[in-house]
């Protein structure tokens, strides 16, 4: 099996570039899915949380209010630092439960933001990396998710730079221009992804 990581900066594509990879014969696990089912209530991180940052991050019903709990780690990074040695144990368990689960030969990909930032990029044979051009990935950004362009430019203000990722990085799919270019791009990788998975 070939282990994939599938990162990229806020809006650059990856799930775009994932679902494409799936429909080329690829196996893929978001991470970010991951994250939300161990902070539900059921979750392996859910009381640890809590208890780390307080019943004010709870809504009324006992769910972890994921919008609340951002506000307080997104602008500390200490904070989010400690969230993320709450929450990526058990994610990364879980990941790996996934690998075990995929058939021999498979090309299983995680899709993730912040794999270079964790370092958990060490995790994968290769690295993919979305990018774009910076005014559109803050358009899109703001079409999205609903923010202001303040708020996009301060997000990422605080991702590590593109520079440093493509350091890491042994295949780049740029989103920058059609659909498919972007299309043709993630199937020139996924071909080359196939070799290395024979």
């Amino acid at each position: 099996m070939l282990r994939v990581g599938l990162t990229g900066g806020l809006a650059t594509g990856k799930s775009f570039v994932g679902q494409a990879l799936v429909k080329l014969g690829c196996h893929l696990l978001q991470a970010d899915h991951l994250g939300h089912a161990v902070l539900a209530p059921d979750g392996e991180a859910y009381q640890a949380v809590i208890d780390a940052f307080g019943r004010q991050i709870l809504n009324d019903d006992g769910q972890i209010n994921r919008k609340r709990l951002g506000e307080i780690v997104f602008a500390n990074p200490a904070e989010l630092a400690r969230l993320n040695a709450l929450v990526h144990p058990a994610v990364f368990a879980r990941q790996e439960a996934w690998f075990a689960s995929r058939p021999p030969g498979a090309i299983a990909i995680i899709e993730a933001a912040i794999m270079v930032e964790t370092g958990s990029y060490r995790r994968y044979h290769c690295l993919i990396l979305t990018v774009c051009r910076p005014e559109l990935q803050i358009a899109r950004a703001m079409a999205r998710d609903g923010l202001t362009e303040a708020q996009v430019r301060d997000r990422l203000a605080r991702q590590l730079p593109e520079s440093e990722k493509r350091k890491h990085a042994h295949f780049v799919i740029d989103t920058s221009l059609s659909e498919e270019d972007t299309l043709a791009q993630t199937a020139q990788v996924c071909a080359q992804l196939k070799r290395r998975a024979l």
